[in-house]
């Protein structure tokens, strides 16, 4: 708590569930968090993780892939069936296989172990960013439409072709921006920054990933083709109807 123009201002730390085996590495985590400005607790097992999970009082989950009792993926996946809450995932070093399921499933974002603390906090506030970004939207500008599709930016909210399109936080941030520049390819460098507020890396695919993920979840347009087009060296675009 602190005091703010004569009157007392309550400040909210995020909080994060840490689900991971490694309670050697949980504390340490939990106490760079706090030092941080995080609240942080922790679950060592796929079941009590799922559990603290679901429970509706967390901003964020820390998951790692490689957990007793229900894997990391498993946990994700239930995870996924009743929460949108966001998931960063833990993935063993060059582990292409989990990365992609983590992905594929509706992790919002990775890291490699062993990760620096200062890094998962980076991409933990990047993520919470992206997430509340536009809460203190009126909404005045109205929806964004394009075709079937229509986004709610500060709800957060899809719905394709009258239904109600399930995304996760960084699937709709990628979307919302292709949908703002329907018709037109958005390069994969502006796909970073703009929707999920960091630079482009070599070889990163994270965004042909989610892109993936979305085009499944569009399904084909009427000639066979995908609604979100690739453009070899270019980037995306969303086709307009």
């Amino acid at each position: 708590m602190a005091i703010a123009a004569g009157k007392w201002q309550i400040i909210t730390m995020p909080d994060i569930l840490l689900i991971d085996d490694d309670r050697e590495l949980t504390a340490m985590l939990s106490e760079y968090l706090e030092r941080e400005g995080f609240s942080a607790s922790a679950a060592h097992d796929g079941q009590t993780g799922e559990l603290e999970a679901l429970s509706g009082r967390y901003d964020l989950v820390v998951l790692d892939v490689m957990l007793p009792r229900l894997s990391g993926i498993e946990v994700l996946r239930r995870i996924r069936r009743g929460s949108d809450v966001p998931v960063l995932l833990l993935t063993a070093r060059g582990d292409d296989i989990d990365r992609i399921s983590g992905l594929d499933l509706g992790a919002d974002d990775y890291v490699p172990k062993p990760c620096s603390p200062g890094e998962l906090v980076a991409r933990l506030r990047a993520i919470l960013r992206r997430v509340s970004s536009r809460r203190g939207d009126d909404g005045s500008n109205g929806p964004i439409v394009s075709g079937g599709l229509t986004l709610w930016p500060a709800a957060r909210r899809a719905e394709w072709e009258g239904t109600m399109l399930e995304l996760t936080g960084t699937e709709f941030s990628l979307l919302e921006e292709l949908a703002r520049n329907a018709g037109h390819i958005v390069s994969k460098e502006e796909l970073s920054l703009n929707a999920l507020g960091r630079a482009l890396t070599p070889f990163d695919r994270r965004i042909d990933v989610h892109i993936s993920s979305i085009r499944n979840k569009l399904g084909p347009r009427p000639d066979g083709q995908p609604w979100i087009i690739g453009v070899r060296g270019q980037g995306y675009q969303l086709a307009i109807e």
